[in-house]
C-alpha cells in the first residue's frame, strides 16, 4: 500500500523543546479524523457571499448544514474500514460534524499513519510541559489522501492560552468593593463593573432572552457559590450557566484564581451580567489541538442549545500551530459563517510580537481568522458616567503588565471588508494592509482599568483581551434578543459603520500605533452600542 505525507500534518517541536525517547508503544488515546465536506464548491460559494456582506446570502439551519454538507456515508465506511484494516476502533461518527472518533494505541498509530510517536519535555517558565508528538508528517494511502482533511489528536501538546491578567496593583477587596454600594457614585473609576461597562458603551437595553451563548474553555472551571455571590451583590438574576464536558474535560475547578479557573469564571460573570436571561452554556475540553477543535465543533453542532454567538478567550500564535489543524479551525469557523452563528475571539494580550522574543510581529490565531471577530483591547478613564479618555492598552508593556495584541497575519489574505485600510507602525512608516488585520474591534482590557470580578471566594479586578471577546459577544447576543435573529457574521456590517465605534487615536502595542479610523491596536475601535444594534439591523 502506497503512502504518502498529509501536506500541513508536522507539528514542528517548540524552541527548547527536548525529545526524551520514543512513546510507550501500548499508550492508549483517541484521535480524530476529519472528513472533506459534501457540496464544498456551493459551501465555498455561500460562506463567500455572507463574509461579503452579498444581499440575499443566508445562513442555513443546522439541520440543513448537516443535510447539505456534511460527511458522505461512503467516506465515512472508507474511513472505517481503514481504521478495521489497521486495527483501530471507532468510537464515533458524526457525518454532520463530519468527524469519526478512532480508539487505539501508539503503536497501531505509528503502524497506520507511518509516524513516530515520540515523548518531548519543554520548560515553559517555572512549569515542565510533558507531551508526544509525531517526529513527522502523518501518511495516508491514496483512496484516504481526498477523505481526510486533517488527522487531530496524535499531538496533545497545550498550545493555547487564557488571555486574561489579573490587576496587581489595586491591593485587594477593599480597592475593589462589588459587595460594598454599588460605584456609580464614585467620582472617577479605576475598575468597572460589566453593567458599568455597558453603560460607558451604551449598550442597548435587554438580557438575552432566548439566546445561547456558548464559552470555549480549555481546563479550569467556575463554582456555584462564586457566581451566586458576584450576580447577588450586583443585583442581576443568576443566569442559567450548563457545563458542556468534550472530550471528557469537565468543569474542574482548582481553586487558583491565576490559572484557568480566573479566565473561565471572568467569562460566565461578563457574559451573566449582560445578558443573564440567556442561556450560557460552557464547552470544557482538553488544552490540545483536538481539544479545540473539538470544543467548537460541538458548540457550532449542538442542535439541543443552538448557540448564535460564541466567545473564545484563549489562542496562540499563529506560527505555534500545525497548519493542518490551523486549516481544520478556520474551516469550522466557515462553518459558523454558514450557521449565521458569530465568533468573537480574544487577539492576545502580548502585544505585537503576541508574547513570542524571535524579534518579529506574530498575531494571535483564531482571532485573525477572516471568520472571527477579533477582540483586542483598550485602557478606559470615565467619571461621572462618562468616558473621559480612551487609549490602546500597551502603555505598560514594557513592565511586563501586557498590551492589546494586534498586527497582520502571516497566513490569511486580505478581506475585501478590509480593502483600503492602513497600517501605522510605532516607527513612523505606515502603509496598506496587505493581509488580514488584527483586531476588528475593542474594549475595556488594561487590567489597571479592569473588570470587577469574584474568583475563588475573593473580589478582584482582572483584565485582558479574554474579558472583550465575553463583553462582545454578550452585546451581539442583547442584539440578536431583540431582533429575533441571529446578527451571524457581522465583520462586513460593521466595517461598513465605522460611525459605530468610539475611534481610539492614541497609544501603541508595541510595534503598531494608533491613529484615525481603523488601526492594528484597536481595530475600529469601542462599541457605541446603540449604533452597533442599529448596523446590524436592530429596530
Amino acid at each position: 500500500m502506497t503512502r504518502h505525507p498529509v501536506a500541513g500534518s508536522d507539528h514542528p517541536a517548540p524552541t527548547g523543546a527536548q525529545c526524551v525517547g520514543a512513546c510507550d508503544p501500548a499508550e492508549h488515546f483517541d484521535i480524530v479524523l476529519i472528513l472533506r465536506r459534501q457540496a464544498q464548491a456551493a459551501f465555498t460559494e455561500l460562506v463567500d457571499k455572507i463574509a461579503s456582506g452579498a444581499a440575499g446570502a443566508q445562513p442555513v439551519s443546522r439541520a440543513d448544514y448537516e443535510k447539505r454538507f456534511g460527511a458522505s456515508q461512503a467516506d465515512i465506511q472508507s474511513v472505517e474500514a481503514f481504521a478495521k484494516a489497521h486495527g483501530l476502533s471507532v468510537v464515533s461518527a458524526d457525518a454532520g460534524a463530519r468527524r469519526v472518533v478512532l480508539s487505539g494505541t501508539v503503536q497501531q498509530y505509528n503502524a497506520a499513519f507511518g509516524v513516530d510517536l515520540q515523548r518531548f519535555e519543554h520548560q515553559v517558565g517555572t512549569l515542565k510541559q510533558h507531551y508526544r508528538q509525531p517526529n513527522g508528517p502523518v501518511h495516508l494511502p491514496d483512496d484516504m489522501h481526498e477523505i481526510v482533511t486533517a488527522v487531530v489528536g496524535l499531538d496533545n501538546r497545550a498550545k493555547v492560552r487564557p488571555h486574561f491578567r489579573i490587576d496587581s496593583t489595586q491591593g485587594g477587596q477593599n480597592d475593589n468593593p462589588i459587595h460594598a454600594p454599588i460605584r456609580a457614585a464614585r467620582a472617577v473609576n479605576r475598575s468597572f463593573t460589566p453593567l458599568e461597562l455597558a453603560s460607558l458603551y451604551d449598550f442597548p437595553a435587554g438580557d438575552g432572552k432566548g439566546q445561547c451563548i456558548a464559552l470555549i474553555e480549555m481546563g479550569g472551571g467556575y463554582t456555584e457559590s462564586d457566581l451566586k455571590a458576584y450576580f447577588s451583590a450586583l443585583g442581576v438574576a443568576m443566569p442559567k450557566v450548563e457545563a458542556v464536558s468534550v472530550d471528557q474535560a469537565k468543569n474542574a475547578p482548582t481553586g487558583d484564581a491565576n490559572g484557568p479557573d480566573g479566565e473561565v469564571t471572568l467569562d460566565v460573570e461578563i457574559v451573566g451580567a449582560l445578558a443573564p436571561a440567556a442561556l450560557i452554556a460552557v464547552y470544557f475540553a482538553p488544552n490540545s489541538e483536538a481539544g479545540f477543535v473539538d470544543a467548537v465543533s460541538a458548540a457550532l453542532h449542538d442542535s439541543q442549545r443552538k448557540p448564535s454567538v460564541i466567545s473564545i478567550s484563549w489562542g496562540a500564535p499563529e506560527s505555534a500551530w500545525s497548519q493542518q489543524t490551523l486549516s481544520a479551525l478556520n474551516d469550522a469557523l466557515q462553518t459558523a459563517v454558514a450557521l449565521g452563528v458569530t465568533v468573537c475571539a480574544a487577539s492576545g494580550d502580548s502585544g505585537s510580537s503576541d508574547g513570542l522574543t524571535d524579534g518579529a510581529d506574530h498575531v494571535d490565531f483564531p482571532a485573525s481568522s477572516p471568520y472571527a471577530l477579533g477582540c483586542g483591547g483598550t485602557h478606559v478613564t470615565a467619571a461621572n458616567g462618562q468616558i473621559t479618555r480612551e487609549s490602546v492598552w500597551g502603555s505598560a508593556a514594557a513592565q511586563g503588565d501586557g498590551a492589546t495584541g494586534g498586527g497582520v497575519s502571516a497566513t490569511f489574505a486580505l478581506p475585501a471588508w478590509q480593502k483600503g485600510l492602513r497600517v501605522v507602525r510605532s516607527s513612523g512608516g505606515a502603509g496598506a494592509l496587505v493581509r488580514r488585520g488584527v483586531p476588528d474591534v475593542a474594549g475595556d482590557a488594561d487590567p489597571a482599568s479592569g473588570y470587577a470580578v469574584h474568583i475563588g471566594g475573593a473580589d478582584t479586578v482582572v483584565g485582558g483581551t479574554s474579558a472583550v471577546a465575553p463583553l462582545w459577544a454578550a452585546l451581539i447576543a442583547r442584539i440578536n434578543a431583540t431582533n429575533g435573529k441571529a446578527a451571524g457574521f457581522v465583520n462586513a456590517k460593521l466595517y461598513a459603520q465605522p460611525g459605530a465605534f468610539n475611534d481610539i487615536t492614541s497609544g501603541n502595542n508595541g510595534d503598531y500605533t494608533a491613529g484615525p479610523g481603523w488601526d492594528a491596536c484597536t481595530g475600529l475601535g469601542t462599541p457605541v452600542g446603540g449604533k452597533v444594534a442599529a448596523a446590524l439591523g436592530s429596530a
